[in-house]
């Protein structure tokens, strides 16, 4: 009897300990994102994304990549499920970047409305690992971000990470919510989402509902070259209460 109570005493004494573990971790870098807040299916609505025309024909082969995604049609994200009077607050917002002045483009560009893929309608930032960041005006409830990489071309962009805050630096308050960083190489922590070929769908990003009044999008190249681009992204939410 003595034994088994000094086994399962020690049992306990683990289980404890590796709990405190898993919350020390947790602290470490950006918070992870936040489980999503139930809405009843009556105060919700469809909202249908609009894609702009392919740019290209036929199947792409980029460089490889350890984590690239298989490409999948049937599992294209073509409408979201979000709570009514949701709508997408990113456009027309101010962009600012880590490159104030873009080699091709405005800045204004990415969220201007048109995600296409053509000339004119795209930013290209410097080399490298590189950031633009939407202010929504005011804190928000996001639940879902859909961006628009240049897709002109089949190639993946490499280090994607979103993240959102309220604080304009990004110092504080960070939570990511996409980071296809598979081995740290960006150094701002390992992700487990895939890499993926740009296509004229874009990529859509669930936020939960998250609240922030800025959102920052991350890459480091891509596998044609090492520029980063950006033809739209957008924000659905509300204001937050």
């Amino acid at each position: 009897m003595k034994n088994t109570l000094h086994i399962l005493t020690g049992l306990a004494l683990a289980l404890t300990l590796a709990s405190c573990g898993k919350k020390e971790e947790s602290k470490a870098g950006a918070a992870a994102a936040p489980a999503e807040a139930a809405v009843p299916a009556g105060d919700l609505e469809e909202i249908a994304l609009v894609f702009p025309k392919p740019m290209f024909i036929g199947t792409p082969v980029p460089a490889e990549l350890p984590n690239l995604e298989k490409a999948d049609p049937s599992k294209v994200v073509k409408t979201i499920m979000v709570p009514k009077g949701t709508t997408n607050l990113a456009k027309g917002k101010k962009v600012t970047s880590s490159d104030s002045a873009p080699i091709i483009g405005d800045l204004n560009l990415v969220t201007d409305g048109d995600a296409d893929g053509a000339d004119g309608s795209f930013v290209e930032l410097m080399p490298g690992k590189q950031w633009v960041q939407i202010d929504l005006g005011e804190e928000a409830n996001i639940y879902k971000i859909a961006m628009w990489h240049y897709h002109k071309q089949a190639q993946a962009y490499i280090d994607v990470e979103v993240q959102v805050s309220d604080d304009p630096e990004f110092k504080t308050g960070v939570t990511t919510l996409w980071n296809s960083d598979h081995d740290d190489s960006s150094q701002m922590g390992k992700g487990s989402d895939p890499a993926y070929v740009e296509t004229n769908h874009g990529r859509v990003v669930d936020a939960k509902g998250i609240k922030a009044r800025y959102v920052r999008l991350w890459s480091n190249g891509n596998t044609s070259n090492d520029m980063n681009h950006y033809c739209e992204v957008e924000v659905f939410g509300k204001a937050a209460k």
